[in-house]
């Protein structure tokens, strides 16, 4: 049997593609509305709408007024676009986890954490901020986020009533009150102990079981 010892062809490397790695226009564009969204929703968590300025704005994330009006045509429109931003970033970092969770109890438990920890990025008041300044007026800011706000509301009066079904958490107040509650004491502690991480965490999870009516914390409401 012949055996071949000769040598492989050497195989010169191939320069990297600079076309594929360097970001594409939407991805470039994409960027920087996401940072001016950020930048924007710091901004009306701290400011509210009304003082709200758009040059600190497109400072704060990086960028000039012109890229910032290239992506929004005023401050109502960003104001929208942050609302949505908001509740989009919340549903993915919060929500999913929320999904993964089979027991309600657990579940409100756990969207009671996350959602501290998604407010550490200073955006816990936007939606406070707005609801306050807005409150009795017929304005397009406002009307948006009451809606995305329902569906919250929706989210957690349907936990709490699964719950109730199962008999893990007492009979009291309707649970869609019972749900507004909770989003209260979820804002004002995200709020309240900005900066104070894993406190802001933990508390946020025991507000939410002593708004529920539990007597005894559950594990995930004690535990860092």
């Amino acid at each position: 049997m012949h055996v071949s010892f000769a040598k492989p062809p050497i195989r010169q490397p191939t320069a990297p593609d600079s076309a594929s790695a360097r970001p594409t226009q939407a991805e470039r564009s994409a960027r920087t509305r996401g940072a001016l969204l950020e930048a924007a929703a710091r901004g009306l968590s701290r400011y509210g709408y009304g003082d709200l300025i758009l040059e600190r704005v497109a400072s704060d994330a990086g960028y000039t007024r012109g890229a910032l009006y290239h992506q929004f045509k005023d401050k109502e429109d960003l104001a929208l676009a942050v609302i949505d931003w908001v509740d989009e970033t919340w549903r993915q970092e919060v929500g999913r986890l929320v999904e993964q969770e089979s027991d309600p109890v657990a579940a409100l438990i756990v969207l009671a954490r996350g959602h501290a920890v998604y407010c550490r990025r200073d955006v816990a008041r936007v939606a406070i901020a707005l609801r306050l300044e807005f409150s009795g007026q017929d304005h397009p800011v406002g009307r948006h986020l009451d809606r995305v706000s329902e569906s919250l509301l929706k989210r957690l009066t349907r936990l709490i009533s699964a719950a109730r079904r199962q008999g893990t958490i007492p009979s009291g107040p309707p649970a869609r009150t019972v749900a507004r509650a909770l989003v209260g004491a979820l804002e004002g502690t995200a709020i309240e102990l900005a900066g104070q991480a894993p406190h802001d965490e933990l508390l946020a999870a025991r507000a939410v079981a002593g708004v529920l009516g539990l007597s005894c914390v559950p594990a995930s409401a004690q535990e860092l």
